[in-house]
């Protein structure tokens, strides 16, 4: 899993994201990052704050609570999540995998 670097804070999340999409999900792990989709287009930040409402919702923190560390303008992003650890990101991959996405 080259895509989670577990920090003090929080853990780091590599992402390749997908924009324009029919709608916002996962479409898969890859050895080096997570496949994002996301429906909102690449314009004035609307993609990335897709990406971080997506985040905040599914892990139920704060929308300040995600950062974009690096790719504000890039489909490929490092996303920083405070507050959130490396067996919660196992758990909800796992279950991403499986067909169990809340």
């Amino acid at each position: 899993m080259n895509w989670l670097l577990p920090t003090e804070q929080g853990v780091i999340l590599t992402l390749k994201v997908t924009p324009r999409a029919k709608r916002t999900e996962v479409a898969g792990f890859d050895p080096d990052w997570i496949r994002l989709r996301i429906q909102a287009p690449p314009v004035d930040g609307k993609a990335n704050d897709a990406i971080i409402a997506f985040f905040a919702e599914v892990f139920q923190i704060h929308r300040r609570a995600v950062e974009i560390c690096t790719g504000d303008t890039s489909r490929l992003k490092r996303v920083k999540l405070h507050g959130v650890n490396q067996l919660t990101i196992r758990a909800w991959s796992a279950g991403v995998t499986l067909g169990l996405e809340v």
